[in-house]
């Protein structure tokens, strides 16, 4: 147990670099990850929600559909059924994004109008033990979605709240406070992140995860099921760089510039190997002698 509150720090330290200085993650408590990763363990259908329209340009961005992702790997790499599903805005993308690295997982595109009971049915066909949201917007208190500019964008996205409402146990991912289950902190978002109280999402998840850029959480959820499995689950940089660019192939563009480029919210592919290469070593030096842990090589 001692060896996993030492891992879980450091992967939290790791996460919560706030290089887009957004005022939310230094007032944030530090995330349970222990439930996190029993929760993540325990599993066994999984319905992750992604995609974030980029108002301007009327696509979705690249940050969120490239976690998804690599928590439908980490996830079905461990025989758990996931089902991913965004809108048809950031279709392309998070369907590039499980086609190259979680092929095994399905991906749905709900429709705008009748969102919420196409939601409600897709709930009871499914049946998840657990609903993960990551850059998912969230409507606000007012009833209506917005970006960080405070912008109502409501017209660029299918409701899927309900999914979060109706599941048995939720967590989510959000890094700038207006994400579907950021709720949860919803003091810390008031208090310290510009239009705060307008923006906040409404909705809190059972399980919230903050981190600098919500793709990051991906490597974090891989990470946390690689060390209760034993398994070496993170990607190389190589698989990194070639699923950022099937993402912007697809149509992704960053959500900060509003540029089609490999880059998330403004931070460049080396940026964000960066972390990921944190995070590696950080699992790496975790091993013990009754933990198969090969590393995975960059």
């Amino acid at each position: 147990m001692r060896e996993f509150a030492s891992f879980a720090q450091g992967l939290t330290r790791i996460l919560s670099r706030d290089p887009g200085r957004r005022g939310l993650l230094a007032s944030l408590p530090p995330p349970d990850l222990a439930k996190a990763a029993e929760t993540l363990t325990k599993a066994r259908r999984v319905l992750i929600v992604a995609g974030f329209p980029v108002a301007c340009r009327g696509v979705g961005e690249t940050d969120g559909p490239v976690g998804a992702a690599h928590i439908a790997h980490g996830l079905t790499a461990l025989g758990k059924g996931v089902l991913a599903i965004t809108d048809r805005w950031s279709g392309p993308l998070l369907q590039a994004a499980c086609a190259c690295r979680a092929p095994e997982a399905r991906v749905g595109i709900l429709p705008q109008r009748g969102a919420a009971e196409a939601c409600r049915r897709l709930m009871e066909r499914e049946q998840p033990d657990l609903v993960i949201a990551i850059e998912r917007p969230g409507k606000g208190r007012d009833g209506h979605f917005h970006n960080m500019r405070g912008q109502v964008v409501d017209h660029l996205i299918a409701d899927t709240d309900l999914l979060l409402a109706l599941a048995p146990c939720s967590m989510a991912v959000g890094d700038g406070g207006n994400e579907l289950g950021m709720g949860a902190f919803a003091q810390q978002i008031c208090a310290g992140v510009p239009q705060g109280a307008l923006i906040c999402a409404d909705l809190a998840a059972d399980i919230p995860l903050a981190a600098g850029v919500s793709n990051w959480w991906g490597w974090g959820v891989e990470a946390l099921l690689s060390f209760c499995s034993g398994r070496a689950l993170l990607p190389s940089d190589q698989e990194e760089a070639e699923i950022l660019a099937r993402v912007v192939a697809a149509g992704g563009v960053d959500g900060v510039t509003g540029r089609q480029e490999l880059t998330v919210d403004g931070l460049s592919l080396e940026e964000n190997l960066e972390v990921l290469r944190q995070v590696r070593k950080l699992l790496a030096e975790q091993r013990t002698e009754g933990w198969n842990w090969k590393g995975a090589q960059s």
